[in-house]
């Protein structure tokens, strides 16, 4: 039995160093992060294959780290005037590199009932100049690096395709 004990006694404070140095590393893993930077580059309106408004949204991504960003995936809603009309995913992003930037393109198609309400709100109050939109975007990064939140509003023209 004293070997046991000996053994314990050994191991305990092995054991604590190397679960110290285990969580400094980690820690260290995310020293120097600078959070990337992330607009929006265009928002327009698809050929219609249906009932329902196709939209495709860019995104620009600068990532101003020295290791490249992997991107797990994107959640988003968009609203047009304060009616969240698109609701999606995306797990097909591209790479980052290092000290680089990417464009990410997204795609959707508008919810039937909440495009209704829109557009039962613009025959009562048709807007002079465009339509108000925001942009609410999740970038999943990974686990060792914080969630990107996104925060976009701008207007959209309401000129004709050409």
């Amino acid at each position: 039995m004293p070997t046991n004990r000996l053994a314990a006694r050994l191991l305990t404070p092995v054991l604590a160093l190397g679960a110290a140095l285990l969580i400094g590393s980690c820690a260290g893993l995310t020293q120097g992060y600078e959070t990337p930077s992330v607009s929006v580059s265009s928002f327009r309106a698809l050929p219609t294959e249906g009932i329902a408004p196709r939209f495709e949204i860019g995104l620009h991504i600068v990532n101003p780290n020295r290791t490249p960003l992997a991107l797990q995936g994107v959640a988003y809603t968009i609203s047009i005037q304060d009616h969240k009309i698109l609701t999606g995913v995306s797990n097909t992003l591209p790479v980052i590199d290092a000290y680089g930037e990417g464009d990410v393109t997204l795609y959707g198609s508008v919810n039937l009932f909440s495009g209704i309400a829109l557009f039962t709100s613009l025959i009562h109050n048709q807007p002079d100049t465009g339509l108000s939109y925001s942009l609410d975007a999740k970038l999943d990064v990974g686990a060792l690096h914080p969630v990107i939140r996104v925060n976009k509003t701008g207007t959209l023209t309401l000129d004709a395709p050409r």
